[in-house]
């Protein structure tokens, strides 16, 4: 099996957000209040009519904890996957796709308990935040979603050189309305942050999974049918 012959290397996207300056780089003066992609629902009171949250731990940022809480329907001190899903919204308004949203949970879900606690969401709050960045950096046109040139141009910046074959594999694959009847589509079609974030995600995951088989860094490797399926099996 060949890595293609494109590009010089496996590169490194931002898997977690690249630091310090730049598109990746967390917002200066703490977490401002959400908007544009990947936002949490705006505040003004715990969303569907849910009690009002309970004191922050100390030390936590305050308005951080009330989406927490807000979130924490049963009060558990733990969310799961599908009240995550609940409070994550892109920029125009849609709820993250499930997938992303389970996706996120097992990069931050450190005991593998299915559920993450109040540090988990800081980290996964600040993680969204630095893809909001990387995300506006490379949607040029401000459509609020991201072309197949925007794409190209963001995975060659992380390192991979992607042949216009695979390009068109990864639009398809995660461009929800690429496959919706033009009269029904709606918005241009485009990747939306959510699935933008979690197409990076799984092409660094599968460039590294590539890399570690490649042991001689030729290019190819020779797999059997074991080694392919456990490849596939733990990918996003």
């Amino acid at each position: 099996m060949s890595y293609g012959g494109y590009g010089s290397g496996y590169g490194a996207p931002p898997g977690a957000p690249p630091p310090g300056g730049g598109y990746g780089a967390p917002p200066p003066g703490g977490y401002p209040p959400p908007s544009g992609y990947g936002s949490y629902p705006p505040p003004g009171g715990a969303p569907g009519g849910y009690p009002p949250p309970r004191g922050a731990p100390p030390g936590a940022d305050p308005q951080l904890w009330n989406w927490f809480a807000a979130v924490d329907t049963d009060g558990s001190g733990h969310i799961n996957a599908q009240e995550l899903e609940r409070a994550l919204i892109n920029g125009d308004w849609t709820p993250f796709d499930l997938d992303t949203v389970k996706m996120l949970m097992s990069i931050f879900d450190a005991d593998r308990s299915g559920t993450i606690g109040f540090n988990e969401f800081a980290g996964l709050w600040k993680y969204i935040k630095d893809w909001q960045n990387v995300f506006r950096h490379f949607d040029r046109d401000r459509s609020g979603s991201i072309d197949g040139q925007e794409l190209r141009e963001a995975l060659s910046q992380f390192g991979y050189q992607l042949s216009p074959q695979l390009l068109d594999l990864v639009q398809r694959k995660y461009d929800v309305k690429a496959s919706i009847p033009s009269a029904l589509r709606g918005p241009a079609p485009g990747i939306s942050f959510d699935r933008f974030v979690r197409a990076c995600v799984a092409i660094k995951q599968l460039s590294e999974a590539f890399k570690n088989l490649d042991t001689d860094r030729d290019g190819w490797i020779q797999i059997n049918y074991d080694q392919f399926m456990h490849t596939v099996l733990t990918l996003p």
